[in-house]
């Protein structure tokens, strides 16, 4: 139950973020949150992070797809007291579907977070992809551990 909170949490904070974007900006135009530090900026990216692969949408379609399908997959996978795994795939799969949902609709991913030390505009949905594998690799490297630990202690015996 947890991963499909996450991933319908993370696809509808999303969806409803880029609405109001979409409907108070125009593409380009900038908000100044904090001058020289955080600025809202409407823009429609054709490519993959930092607009890489512009026009290669067929590309991300089929990655989105078969990042969500491995989602689903692993929502059966994961033990349910694997609470952070689960938490992580949900994000994933809702920033897949975030991304996905723009550019089957709009032919463009919307992106608005502007942080002015970072040179390029993102979303919601990038930030969940990359926090919720940054968890996986951290439920990974627990895992690792915790097996490391126990078997040094069975060959201690």
């Amino acid at each position: 139950m947890l991963v499909w909170l996450a991933m319908v949490g993370v696809w509808g904070i999303d969806r409803v973020i880029k609405m109001l974007v979409q409907t108070n900006f125009i593409p380009g135009e900038t908000l100044k949150v904090i001058p020289k530090v955080f600025h809202l900026t409407y823009i429609l990216n054709p490519g993959a992070a930092f607009g890489l692969m512009a026009g290669q949408t067929w590309i991300f379609v089929v990655t989105a797809i078969l990042v969500v399908a491995g989602v689903i997959y692993g929502q059966f996978r994961v033990p349910r007291k694997e609470r952070m795994t689960r938490l992580a795939l949900g994000m994933v799969g809702g920033g897949a579907l975030g991304n996905l949902y723009d550019r089957l609709v709009i032919g463009r991913v919307v992106d608005y977070l502007d942080f002015q030390i970072w040179p390029y505009v993102f979303n919601i949905a990038d930030s969940m992809i990359v926090v919720g594998v940054g968890l996986l690799m951290l439920a990974i490297y627990r895992d690792e551990k915790a097996r490391d630990k126990s078997d040094s202690n069975v060959s201690d015996q």
